[in-house]
């Protein structure tokens, strides 16, 4: 009998936490809020007035292989050139919101 009780116990456990609360997707329009706080001084409307020639466009950011929340995240949390790194400065959901926020305005055409 507690060889049964145990292996219900365990079926529980596994089934709870299997099958826990699923992981937040990152929402762009929460993404908005934080770009206008933080990103658009620079790159209003997917512009760059640092690097004209950097910009947000989905052209420009295919050829310069930027075109994946993957890649955005990597650049926002560790800058480059002349962008800072907001890893310390924007929390990693926020940083992952923006990424969706700017793939989501690049494919549209800002």
């Amino acid at each position: 009998m507690s060889a049964l009780l145990s292996m219900a116990l365990l079926a529980i456990a596994i089934l709870t936490l299997g099958f826990g609360s699923p992981v937040m997707a990152a929402s762009a329009a929460d993404g908005a809020d934080v770009f206008l706080a933080n990103c658009a001084a620079c790159h209003a409307g997917g512009q760059n007035v640092v690097e004209p020639t950097k910009t947000l466009q989905k052209d420009v950011l295919v050829a310069n292989g930027k075109f994946s929340a993957e890649a955005i995240i990597a650049q926002a949390i560790n800058g480059a050139g002349a962008m800072p790194a907001f890893g310390g400065t924007i929390s990693s959901d926020q940083i992952a919101n923006v990424a969706a926020y700017i793939l989501e305005k690049a494919e549209s055409g800002w």
